[in-house]
């Protein structure tokens, strides 16, 4: 949410910010695509590339990827990020849009921001953990 209030005193919303709940179940992130095959499997080492700019921790390990969907050479991408004002949103997202279409077979990209769930330290898969530790932060 933008933090500038409308005209009642409440914040707006964020047009391209999905605030409503139902994301995906908690139990089945952190997303890493394990199992992935083909296109999506390629998609996946495109986002393990792709560094969180503030620390070099991959955004798949950092547990910022809830899901990826490939159909037809359209890459649906479901991510969330660590708070919702977080100031590299916009480069962090172009970094991925940019990863994600250049993958072979990827013809259009959509990203999905959610806050559903909200992001956690839980959400840091092991390998993510190891650097963190590596760049001195405690988890």
């Amino acid at each position: 949410m933008r933090s500038d209030p409308d005209s009642a005193g409440e914040p707006t919303p964020c047009a391209h910010t999905d605030y409503s709940p139902g994301g995906p179940d908690p139990d089945d992130l952190p997303a890493t695509g394990e199992g992935a095959e083909g296109v999506a499997a390629r998609v996946w080492d495109a986002l393990y590339g792709v560094e969180d700019p503030e620390m070099p921790v991959s955004i798949v390990d950092l547990g910022l990827i809830y899901g990826v969907e490939v159909t037809d050479g359209h890459a649906a991408v479901t991510m969330t990020l660590t708070y919702t004002g977080c100031p590299a949103r916009d480069m962090l997202t172009g970094e991925i849009e940019a990863a994600v279409r250049g993958v072979d077979g990827v013809e259009s990209v959509d990203l999905r921001l959610v806050w559903s769930p909200e992001w956690s330290v839980e959400l840091v898969t092991e390998d993510g953990r190891d650097d963190l530790r590596e760049f001195g932060l405690s988890v």
